[in-house]
């Protein structure tokens, strides 16, 4: 009588096959989670950029009603916690007398890597 000694379980080979395809999906996993960092922080900084941008136009429309604009080409950076971001303010005549076009630009970041944000608006004078 022949006797099959063998039993149930894995081979090394097996094991290691099941390794592998393991340390590939964690590998991938593990791209996956960084690229989503990375993103969630660009869309925060851009954000960001968005909201001071904001900020600065109302400060400007402010100046324009109570008649106190200073309508030279403006720039600055921002106070803490917001001292990486810089602005500036870009003023461009219209065709229309008394209303110029407003610029706001809030950049951050390298400048060769052109991290901005820029909305315009117009103002009258």
């Amino acid at each position: 009588m022949r006797v099959n000694h063998r039993t149930a379980g894995f081979t090394l080979l097996e094991v290691m096959i099941a390794l592998a395809i393991i340390g590939t999906a964690l590998i991938a996993c593990l791209t996956l989670t960084n690229r989503c960092i990375h993103s969630h922080e660009q869309v925060q900084r851009i954000t960001t950029g968005t909201m001071l941008a904001q900020h600065k136009m109302s400060e400007l429309e402010a100046a324009s009603r109570s008649g106190e604009l200073d309508s030279s080409r403006q720039q600055g950076i921002w106070d803490e916690p917001y001292s990486q971001y810089r602005w500036q303010v870009e003023f461009s005549d219209t065709p229309i007398a008394g209303v110029q076009q407003v610029t706001v630009s809030i950049l951050w970041g390298d400048p060769d890597r052109n991290e901005e944000v820029s909305i315009d608006s117009f103002l009258f004078n």
